[in-house]
């Protein structure tokens, strides 16, 4: 014998598909703000729809895409996911009130990003902890 140990880890399905939404969600929320981003003609319209200028379209999009890359890292995932809720909040209400556009798009992206934030709310109070010490 050699004293080598052996550790044995054991993964959860519950963690895995929690894992699988957030991949789903950061490539959806990364496509939306690349075009954000990129200036697509249907974004440039939208946000000229909306009246709050083309600078709006911008953050929105750095936005969207800094929620995408934190839903991937651990230890901002649940930050990252809490920071969509807001902003998705905002999304539906634009959609009902100046877009006059159904909202079940961003409800729907609302509702998941809420989830995981709730599923991930142990990581926010760790690292809101270590963030006021």
């Amino acid at each position: 014998m050699s004293g080598t140990t052996i550790t044995v880890r054991r993964v959860r399905p519950a963690t895995v598909g929690l894992w699988v939404v957030q991949v789903l969600l950061a490539s959806q929320f990364a496509s939306a703000g690349v075009m954000k981003l990129s200036g697509s003609p249907v974004m440039v319209d939208m946000f000229a729809e909306i009246g709050a200028g083309q600078w709006f379209r911008y953050l929105v999009g750095a936005l969207e895409l800094a929620g995408a890359i934190g839903l991937l890292v651990p230890r901002l995932c649940g930050l990252a996911a809490l920071g969509l809720v807001g902003l998705m909040t905002g999304a539906v209400v634009t959609n009902v009130f100046v877009l006059d556009e159904s909202p079940a798009m961003a409800a729907a992206f609302l509702l998941v990003a809420a989830l995981v934030a709730w599923f991930r709310r142990a990581v926010t109070r760790e690292l809101v902890r270590k963030a006021v010490r």
